[in-house]
This record gives C-alpha cells, sequence and structure tokens, in this order.
C-alpha cells in the first residue's frame, strides 16, 4: 500500500507559510528528496494555484538556481490531484480535479501501484489526519518567529490525540530542522 506523506515548513512560533521560511539550497535539496520518493502530489486549491504555474515555469526555463532549477524539474514531473470546489479546468499538466471527499479519493489512491503520494496543502492534510489517513509527517520548522498566519490543522482538529513515533532529523546549516515522523500503529 502506498504511503501518504505530508512535509510542511513551519516557523518556530508554528506558523505555515512558504514565505516566512529559510528558502535556500538546503532546503531545496530536502523537498526534492521528498517528492523523488513520490509519484503524486494532492492539493487544494489555493496551494495548487501559489505552486501553479510558478514551478513548471522555472522547470521550464531553468532560471533559479541549481537546486532550485533540479526541484522544480521534480516537481513539474509528477502527477497532480487537485481537491477543489470551484474550479473546472487547469493549465496545469498532469493534474487530475477531483471534485470528491477527500477521503475517500485517498483511500483509493493509497490501493493502487506507486510510489509515496505527498499532501501539498495545510486543508487536505487537515482533512486527512482527521480521518487518520497520513503515514508520515516531516515538519520542516524554521528559526523564525512570523507572529501571524495559518497554523496546522486550525481548522479541522483530528479527533483524538495523534500519537508519532519519532524516524530522525536533519538540521540545515540555515538552523532549519528537519522533523520526520511516522504516525503509530
Amino acid at each position: 500500500m502506498r504511503k501518504v506523506v505530508f512535509a510542511i515548513n513551519i516557523t518556530a512560533d508554528g506558523y505555515c507559510s512558504h514565505t516566512d521560511g529559510i528558502a535556500d539550497g538546503e532546503l531545496h535539496e530536502y523537498f526534492t528528496e521528498v517528492l523523488r520518493n513520490a509519484s503524486l502530489i494532492l492539493f487544494g486549491r489555493i496551494t495548487y494555484q501559489l505552486m501553479i504555474p510558478y514551478w513548471p515555469d522555472i522547470a521550464r526555463n531553468q532560471s533559479e538556481t541549481e537546486a532550485e532549477n533540479e526541484f522544480a524539474r521534480v516537481f513539474d514531473s509528477l502527477d497532480k490531484v487537485l481537491f477543489t470546489r470551484t474550479l473546472e479546468h487547469v493549465d496545469g499538466s498532469n493534474t487530475r480535479i477531483v471534485h470528491a471527499n477527500v477521503a475517500e479519493e485517498v483511500l483509493a489512491l493509497k490501493q493502487e501501484p506507486g510510489k509515496d503520494i505527498c499532501v501539498g496543502s495545510l486543508s487536505i492534510a487537515s482533512q486527512l489526519s482527521e480521518r487518520g489517513l497520513i503515514d508520515e509527517y516531516r515538519f520542516v520548522v524554521h528559526p523564525v518567529v512570523a507572529g501571524n498566519g495559518p497554523r496546522l490543522f486550525e481548522t479541522m482538529k483530528p479527533q483524538e490525540k495523534l500519537r508519532l513515533d519519532f524516524v530522525g532529523s536533519k538540521t540545515f546549516r540555515s538552523g532549519v530542522v528537519a522533523l520526520q515522523y511516522r504516525k503509530q500503529i
């Protein structure tokens, strides 16, 4: 069965943002490796529109640093599932729009052959965590106090306390710490 992996950048005070962290080469290399173990990324509309067309454009133009260009190539090569109630079509390649129940769709996707399924959206992660469908969490903590922004599971709370097993950690030169946990079984 395929594993569902949620990897997210978090500030030291618990906010999730794509703009408040330290986006250096090491961070891009880390997330590139996470994506290399996947064949599919799940998105909600807001995060999808943040990532597309930005990263596919970089993949085509190779206009950034070597680490960002490689991340863009890997990201662009993956299939994507977009959960949305409002969009009927998208310009991104390798993207399938789903209007169905997130949990039911992910249960079916986990049964299909392939590599890991990455979750690239707070809203989708919240819904999946509430149903116990995330197998692995990767919290990438940045040495930044943001003071505001979205938080993990702000809109949906797990029905009960979720216990995790520590798998490992990695500390980057910037002070960023990547923590890897697996859902207890």
